[in-house]
């Protein structure tokens, strides 16, 4: 990987890791088990910077590339999915629409309090008849007193409850199609106001609430159980017009382009997933024995971890080179659709060989890939289903091959 990673990538992953190995892997089962969001260790990792990595620094950010900041995902997902995914979804979905398409005063206002980890963000897409099409969004937004009037709910929304910034779609021109979908800046109270006051991060008292913003109940997940999942509601949600983010009827192709940068970082996540499944059932199958000897020295798991080693390898590549394009501001749509379907594919297969490869001891819950395997499915489906990955690969090959036709 050195075509890609520099000493300062490496130092900055080992940082990650020693904090991983102290702070996550000691709580990542106890968590999983209570269903219960990590406050303390992500007023850790805001304390450490990792909430706002690759954000610029004169908006509270370290200021690091983008790569860095996938790195830090992948590490985290090694050791508990719901961690990178606390990280991905905050900055990723969160942070940059802000930062991407906002005004100077939104960037002022919101960027630099989640940047810092005062509190924690959001997006608001999918509904309940919206969610492969993404353009079928039935929240609706109606001018109203200088401002809008937004009405719907989003589900399956990270940070629901714990977050209190939100950027949203909703349509403000029924007749456009696509191009009658705008983005909204809301907020809301946190749900945990007792733990958010105990660690000093998640809420702040002049941000100002939306009115009519509320979240829904929490969502009993198979995977990601530490990471906060719930609806958002919008009923009368009154927003003010400088609330809005980016021009009107632009919100389809805005979050449209957020989808492909957290596809690179569902990537990362599914990469980080794999790493440390096989990682586990390669020391697992070092130490356990039968038939008097080490399982590993079966040529047939050998072959198994190798292939999985193999295809890591290759869900690197992909990742990696779909954040250089990113980086570079060169398109990087199809690259990374690709690198979300192989890695995410894989990070399903991975865990399911070394829950196989440990026999009993990986269908336990004393064994962590047990945790990874539950965490591994939602990767197919977060972000884009590996279906549609398939669909944009193919457009894009069409498009290629053919042009405009």
């Amino acid at each position: 990987m050195d075509l890609y990673l520099n000493d300062d990538h490496r130092a900055f992953v080992k940082k990650v890791r020693g904090f991983a190995e102290d702070a996550i892997v000691p709580v990542a089962r106890e968590l999983d088990h209570e269903s219960r969001f990590p406050w303390d260790n992500v007023k850790a990792m805001a304390e450490m910077g990792l909430l706002g990595v690759p954000i610029p620094r004169e908006l509270g950010g370290q200021g690091l590339d983008g790569l860095t900041y996938l790195l830090t995902v992948q590490e985290l997902a090694k050791y508990d999915a719901s961690h990178a995914i606390t990280v991905s979804a905050h900055t990723t979905l969160g942070t940059t629409p802000i930062l991407n398409f906002g005004t100077e005063a939104q960037k002022e206002r919101f960027v630099p309090r989640l940047a810092r980890g005062e509190i924690l963000g959001g997006f608001g897409l999918t509904e309940p008849g919206a969610g492969s099409d993404a353009s079928g969004s039935r929240t609706r937004a109606v001018r109203e007193n200088g401002g809008w009037r937004l009405n719907g709910s989003k589900i399956f929304i990270t940070h629901a409850g714990v977050g209190e910034v939100f950027t949203v779609t909703a349509v403000t021109d029924p007749e456009q199609g696509s191009k009658g979908i705008t983005n909204f800046i809301v907020t809301k109270p946190s749900t945990d106001p007792d733990d958010a006051g105990r660690v000093g991060m998640g809420s702040v008292e002049d941000l100002g609430y939306t009115p009519g913003v509320k979240a829904g109940k929490k969502e009993d997940k198979m995977g990601w159980r530490a990471s906060d999942t719930r609806e958002l509601l919008l009923e009368d949600a009154e927003v003010a017009d400088d609330h809005r983010v980016g021009e009107e009827g632009r919100g389809f192709i805005n979050f449209m382009k957020t989808l492909d940068s957290g596809r690179i970082g569902i990537a990362a996540l599914s990469l980080g997933i794999a790493e440390g499944a096989v990682d586990a059932a390669l020391h697992w199958t070092n130490r356990r024995k039968q038939f008097g000897k080490k399982i590993f020295d079966f040529q047939p798991v050998q072959f198994r971890l190798a292939d999985l080693a193999t295809e890591i390898e290759a869900a690197k590549h992909l990742t990696y080179h779909a954040a250089w394009l990113m980086e570079k501001g060169r398109p990087f749509s199809r690259e990374a659709a690709m690198a979300k379907l192989f890695a995410s594919e894989l990070c399903m297969k991975a865990t399911i060989e070394c829950v196989q490869l440990m026999g009993g001891a990986g269908y336990s819950d004393q064994q962590p890939v047990e945790r990874m395997l539950r965490d591994a499915k939602v990767c197919e489906i977060g972000e884009g289903t590996s279906e549609i990955q398939r669909m944009v690969i193919a457009r894009h090959l069409v498009r290629e091959a053919f042009g405009n036709a």
